[in-house]
């Protein structure tokens, strides 16, 4: 019996079909790969595909739904999208100190404005004021305001003071916000993980236009800070039970502090992550899905967990 894996993706034009020609290129017997292809998701009806590559789910409901049916019948969604629809990056960050990952000082915010069908009374557990004070003393400035959840950056605000913090806080409306210290770096990488032990360090540059961010002159290769920079890279990924996944580093005084580092659907477009990483991504994620397809159990769980949910699982 033939096992199929399939790629949902949604404005990528590169990526997904040279992933699909990759692991049909392959000539794996009774392994095939094709563009997921849905015409209708019955409750606890699915089990047609061994392995799905979600590349989507983050920003079309639908289709979480479909993937979390799908991998109770018995699919390999990469990556498990129960997990994906729990994390947050203020837990990720959480987590990483867990595990000894050197990170910028962060706190959450509350919203600036109250959330739909709530008023000031849904606060009172809330002190007014917070401790603002405290809060910037522990964060300092120059500092960075995020969302607490999302990517892209989007709504990414660099705060020269509290003045600052105070008016660009207002914008943000229902957004949950992190506020993170600026870590001023000499060196920064993007890392691919994939299948939590291929790695590939990336010289990257965020403050160049999107389209020059992988090109940087002279990038470190430091041996002892390329072995640090893996080190943490599965530490992180292990921990969050990522298949698919990049880290961000900054590297200030010697020592990479990670910025970001739930990025479970990243850019793996050819325009933009240039030619030689794309062939590394394509091939290994390649790789990856073949040999999640052959240990793929039918019928069965067959998703990746992290150390934090295996942890806490085997201490019931």
């Amino acid at each position: 019996m033939s096992k199929k894996i399939g790629i949902l993706f949604g404005m990528e034009d590169t990526f997904p079909q040279a992933f699909i020609d990759r692991v049909n290129s392959k000539g794996e017997k009774g392994i095939v790969a094709e563009a997921v292809s849905i015409d209708k998701v019955v409750q606890n009806k699915g089990g047609e595909y061994a392995v799905i590559i979600d590349r989507i789910s983050q920003d079309v409901p639908f289709y979480r739904a479909f993937l979390k049916n799908a991998a109770l019948t018995g699919t390999n969604v990469i990556n498990n999208p129960f997990w994906w629809s729990a994390d947050d990056k203020f837990f990720n960050n959480c987590l990483a100190d867990t595990l000894g990952v050197p990170l910028p000082n962060t706190v959450i915010l509350p919203s600036a404005e109250h959330p739909t069908d709530t008023t000031s009374k849904s606060f009172r557990n809330l002190k007014y004021p917070m401790d603002w004070e405290g809060i910037f003393a522990y964060i300092g400035f120059p500092a960075y305001m995020k969302p607490y959840a999302g990517g892209g950056w989007k709504n990414v605000y660099r705060l020269e003071n509290m003045q600052e913090f105070w008016e660009k806080h207002q914008e943000t409306g229902q957004l949950v916000m992190l506020l993170q210290e600026e870590i001023v770096f000499e060196d920064y990488y993007r890392v691919y993980c994939l299948g939590c032990k291929d790695v590939r360090i990336m010289p990257y540059e965020p403050r160049n236009p999107h389209h020059l961010r992988y090109v940087v002159e002279n990038p470190n290769t430091d041996k002892k800070l390329m072995a640090t920079i893996k080190d943490y890279t599965l530490r992180l990924c292990k921990g969050l039970g990522y298949d698919f996944n990049t880290v961000e580093f900054a590297v200030r005084d010697g020592i990479p502090y990670a910025i970001d580092f739930g990025n479970p659907a990243p850019d793996a477009e050819l325009t933009s992550v240039g030619a030689e990483n794309f062939e590394w991504v394509v091939e290994n994620a390649a790789k990856m899905a073949i040999a999640a397809a052959k240990k793929q159990k039918p019928g069965q769980t067959n998703l990746t967990w992290g150390t934090f949910i295996k942890d806490s699982a085997a201490h019931k």
